[in-house]
């Protein structure tokens, strides 16, 4: 369980050309097929990239989904999960907070997540070829790093882990309360700890 505190217009296009157009957002293994989810995240993605008012257009056409999935939060809520793959994943950083802010204008009444695909080596990486595995590939490291983008763009100042008589983990983390939309994030936070949650089985 993670428990987490404070401390415009589209171009016309004619049909054709504006599918493959989102479907250039969609980076899928190949034969497999777009989600009708997944595909309504590239056509918003499509149609935030050529907004006349979008002004991070050049990072945005660096971006691109690798799948989405949606998952019920609370009573009634929803949280779409946008993976993005990681080599596209520094632009999306960069944007992170503008980018969340316009995807949840089109997913009205869901909140929107962006994370990075990462992969996790196991003990046996050596009979993948590979001598040394990175500290960056090992669970605990893409666990962190898994939190990191689900409470981003807002820093974590703080860790703790408490074991209950049960021996049950609890972990505790600190968000900076400097954030300057801290209002916002704190109506996320029950958010925030069910997409860990489905994405580490923690």
């Amino acid at each position: 369980w993670l428990k987490l505190r404070f401390s415009n217009r589209l171009r016309r296009l004619p049909p054709q050309r504006l599918m493959i157009n989102t479907r250039k957002k969609i980076l899928k293994e190949k034969g497999a097929t777009p989600t009708s989810l997944e595909e309504e995240v590239a056509k918003a993605l499509f149609d935030i990239e050529v907004s006349p008012s979008c002004d991070f257009r050049a990072e945005l056409r660096e971006i691109y989904l690798s799948g989405a999935t949606e998952i019920e939060v609370g009573k009634g809520g929803a949280a779409v999960i946008v993976h993005i793959p990681f080599r596209a994943w520094k632009f999306a950083k960069k944007i992170q907070a503008r980018l969340i802010k316009e995807l949840e204008k089109k997913f009205s009444r869901k909140h929107v997540i962006l994370v990075a695909n990462r992969t996790i080596l196991d003990k046996d990486f050596r009979r993948k070829g590979m001598k040394v595995r990175p500290r960056s590939r090992t669970l605990t490291a893409v666990h962190e790093a898994i939190l990191e983008d689900v409470v981003g763009p807002t820093e974590i100042v703080g860790k703790r882990t408490r074991i209950g008589t049960d021996g049950s983990k609890i972990l505790k983390i600190l968000l900076d309360p400097r954030d300057k939309d801290k209002e916002h994030v704190d109506n996320k936070l029950p958010v925030f700890s069910a997409v860990y949650k489905k994405l580490t089985t923690k």
